[in-house]
């Protein structure tokens, strides 16, 4: 009896002991909840994968509770243009983009990872990426619940590709579809807008896209208008005809009957740099009209792609092998040279204008070329003996590859004014690395490490260029709302739980051209579907990255 008795108060406080409300709380800190509204002390609660509660919880208990006091409490950032599609095959972690805050990559810049044929499954296999993988899927839903099957740490989402869909029904030819084909590849849109893609996604200075006309481009951006998705652009020119090609993308939105954005707005090449406000009143003058037109950009004068961007799309019809090995005809070389070499507004040349001083090699296949990583093609053409032209033919032939480059191209003046648009968005044009392994076999843009820190901690704390809240609005809220997002890109109860935490004082992009593998450092913890994958600036290992579907997925059954 003594033993009950003595017991019975531990009973009676355990009794009334109130079990655990969350499964965790953001104790303190500011919340910047993505609407662009001045911050507010508080606290966010999670349960499960979902926000449950954003404010003053007082008494209210979770079973994980951490003091983030003095730091910014934020919706996960949404990386508008991502090429982490076979680095996250290699090593789902997404380590550069995590430790910036990035929760959701988004794919597709004319190029996606499905619809496959097989021969399109033999090339992407057998393709120049040092990151060796099986292709173990034919659609691009197939392909992106591949990736949450495997494991990945960030949400993942997908245009489909116009170019995709072209290559598989017309390979690389450049002459218009026939009737049959456009009806093939607009099914090939359908079925991946039913999948879940985000709508249609075109890269257009690159062969074979550059071969699609603006009818083509109607045609299918249609298909993805019928499910409510978007038309999203590497314009036709950032440079001599850049305002031709914005007017193009305005052209496809209104008669397509869909909203369109423009993939890292630019002017490409010093003659062009005062065609930016143009390009601004031309966008403006759209949304006025009711056309939602937008664009996203990174944080950076120099731009990334390969040598193919240098040479007329002509010489590439029929894909690489046939390029490559025109490049090896002397009387086709006399020809490029020339056409290399002279002013034109038929075609984008970013050899033209960066200036071979200006284009930076950075990445290789070929072992014996890798000590060119670093160099500028005028160095390495000077080594060599050559015009800076034909050391781009040579390069391309022995490396087997298109040869990673980076183009020095835009002006700081440019870059600062387009960050203070309302309707920009973000995004890094690049994959999601880790300074280890096959990643360090080449040197990627700074951007994969630091374009979101590098916006957050130069242009916003150190410049001032738009305030922090407004900030994160565009790296949150305003790309979800543009892609239709359910449950995303804000901090409201009945939102999915992704979740940044960082100091705003200390955020801050460490990625150089010369030294380009650094994590950007300053953010603090991240959540991805309540799951936390960064804890204390160090990634967890956490994978509990999903599939997020566009508005024309035929599986929705939840209730945003």
């Amino acid at each position: 009896m003594l033993r009950f008795t003595l017991m019975l108060p531990v009973l009676l406080v355990a009794a009334c002991t109130p079990a655990p409300e969350y499964d965790l709380i953001l104790r303190g800190g500011t919340i910047y909840d993505g609407s662009g509204n001045p911050p507010f002390a508080g606290d966010v609660a999670l349960r499960a994968d979902t926000i449950a509660a954003v404010g003053d919880l007082g008494r209210a208990r979770g079973r994980t509770e951490l003091d983030v006091t003095g730091l910014a409490v934020a919706p996960g950032f949404i990386n508008m243009l991502s090429w982490a599609t076979e680095s996250l095959l290699h090593d789902g972690r997404a380590q550069s983009d995590i430790r910036q805050g990035v929760t959701l990559e988004v794919f597709g810049e004319g190029w996606s990872m499905g619809p496959l044929n097989e021969a399109m499954k033999a090339d992407l296999k057998r393709g120049p990426s040092d990151i060796t993988f099986d292709v173990a899927w034919t659609t691009l839903g197939e392909y992106l619940e591949h990736l949450e099957r495997r494991g990945v740490s960030p949400n993942v989402a997908s245009f489909v590709g116009a170019t995709t869909v072209r290559i598989h029904e017309l390979g690389y030819a450049n002459r218009p579809p026939t009737p049959d084909e456009l009806d093939r590849m607009r099914a090939l849109v359908r079925q991946a807008m039913e999948e879940g893609a985000l709508g249609l996604g075109s890269s257009l200075i690159y062969a074979p896209a550059f071969y699609a006309s603006t009818d083509e481009l109607i045609a299918l951006s249609r298909e993805a208008a019928a499910y409510g998705g978007m038309y999203i652009s590497h314009l036709r020119s950032e440079g001599n005809r850049l305002l031709e090609a914005v007017d193009e993308l305005i052209t496809i939105a209104r008669e397509a009957g869909l909203p369109a954005e423009i993939y890292h707005l630019k002017a490409a090449g010093r003659d062009n740099w005062p065609k930016l406000d143009a390009v601004i009143a031309r966008v403006e003058a759209a949304r006025a009209e009711g056309l939602r037109i937008t664009a996203d950009m990174y944080t950076y004068t120099a731009g990334a792609t390969g040598l193919d961007a240098a040479m007329p799309p002509w010489v590439q019809e029929g894909g690489f092998e046939a390029w490559r090995q025109r490049l090896r005809d002397p009387a086709i070389r006399r020809r490029l040279l020339r056409e290399m070499r002279t002013p034109s507004d038929d075609w984008e040349n970013l050899l033209r204008a960066a200036g071979p001083e200006g284009t930076l090699l950075v990445g290789f296949r070929n072992e014996a070329l890798r000590r060119y990583i670093g160099r500028t093609l005028a160095e390495v053409a000077a080594e060599r003996g050559v015009s800076p032209e034909e050391a781009a033919m040579d390069l391309v032939v022995e490396d087997s590859s298109r040869v990673d480059v980076v183009y020095f191209l835009m002006s700081e003046e440019n870059v600062r004014r387009q960050i203070t648009l309302p309707w920009m968005s973000f995004g890094s044009d690049a994959a999601a690395l880790a300074p280890e392994g096959v990643f360090l076999r080449s040197n990627p843009h700074p951007r994969a490490y630091g374009n979101f820190a590098r916006l957050l901690g130069r242009y916003v704390r150190d410049e001032g260029l738009i305030p922090l809240e407004e900030a994160i609005r565009r790296l949150t809220t305003l790309p979800a709302t543009n892609l239709g997002l359910r449950r995303r890109g804000a901090l409201r109860p009945g939102y999915y739980a992704d979740v940044v935490v960082f100091n705003p004082s200390t955020i801050r992009d460490h990625a150089t051209y010369e030294a380009p593998h650094q994590y950007a450092t300053g953010v603090v913890h991240v959540f991805v579907n309540g799951v936390q994958v960064l804890r204390d600036g160090e990634h967890t290992g956490a994978t509990p990255g999903r599939v997020v579907r566009g508005p024309g997925w035929t599986g929705w059954n939840d209730t945003p």
